[in-house]
């Protein structure tokens, strides 16, 4: 079994493959980077290290050579029109190597979207779905790194966390709850094959328990502040998608409780 991971170093990436090397030995890995030498540090822990640049597709096929799964991680790229044409080049390159296992990191509940991010998994995962290459759909909710765009440090301030009017409520995790699921789901693909995930938290959360958890976590008093002249894009982007619909498959796959809201918070205010 090979198991090959694109964009290796980035922060998704990088936090399955240590979770991988904790029940998978480093010679099944595979790292794919777009820069040779950034997987030096893979190299030097037995994991081969592939080019694996999605605007390069000769790249993409010989770096998927052999590999019996791959795990597409989502572009990041700003452009969500280049983010497909980028999936594409990684799908037809996964066809032609006759992967037995291809995974893709979409994004949680996309039907009930209304922007271009949601379009564009839908997108990725009908491509996959007519390779006939076994698939494993990872739709990952919003990450809770969202909240550094709301400057909590300034809320703790303040006294205050400042918001726009509305019902608000979420279901994002972190990053580390997602890659323990994904590295679980790589080390016993057939129990996978052909499923689609919701990988949310099982239950919503709010601002207001922002307000109380960074309460308990600094000892200063936050209160919540509707504010209907807020304006900033991160409000924009939330309102474009299913941030509310919970599932508790993620909690699932990796057999225990998620990171707690306050543990998910605590990088930000550091």
């Amino acid at each position: 079994m090979s198991i090959l991971i694109t964009g290796a170093n980035g922060k998704l990436g990088s936090l399955i493959i240590g979770q991988l090397l904790k029940i998978v030995p480093p010679e099944h890995l595979i790292a794919g980077v777009r820069r040779l030498e950034s997987g030096k540090q893979y190299e030097q822990q037995g994991i081969t290290v592939r080019l694996c640049d999605y605007d390069q597709p000769e790249s993409l096929e010989a770096a998927f050579a052999g590999a019996s799964q791959i795990l597409l991680i989502s572009s990041s790229h700003h452009d969500d029109t280049i983010r497909l044409r980028q999936h594409i080049h990684a799908v037809e390159a996964a066809k032609k190597s006759k992967a037995g296992h291809l995974l893709y990191t979409s994004f949680a509940y996309p039907e009930h979207g209304a922007g271009s991010p949601v379009h564009l998994h839908l997108a990725t995962e009908y491509a996959i779905r007519t390779t006939g290459i076994p698939y494993t759909f990872l739709r990952n909710a919003l990450y809770t790194d969202f909240l550094g765009a709301l400057d909590l440090g300034a809320a703790l301030d303040k006294g205050q966390l400042e918001i726009p009017p509305g019902d608000w409520t979420f279901n994002a995790v972190t990053r580390r709850d997602l890659a323990l699921a994904t590295a679980a789901i790589l080390s016993q693909p057939e129990v996978h094959k052909n499923k689609t995930y919701e990988l949310t938290a099982p239950s919503p959360w709010t601002f207001r328990d922002v307000a109380a958890a960074l309460t308990e976590l600094t000892g200063k008093p936050v209160d919540l502040l509707p504010d209907p002249e807020i304006s900033h894009w991160i409000y924009s982007f939330l309102r474009s998608i299913d941030t509310s619909s919970t599932s508790n498959q993620l909690e699932q796959l990796i057999g225990m409780p998620l990171t707690s809201l306050k543990d998910s918070i605590r990088p930000f205010i550091a």
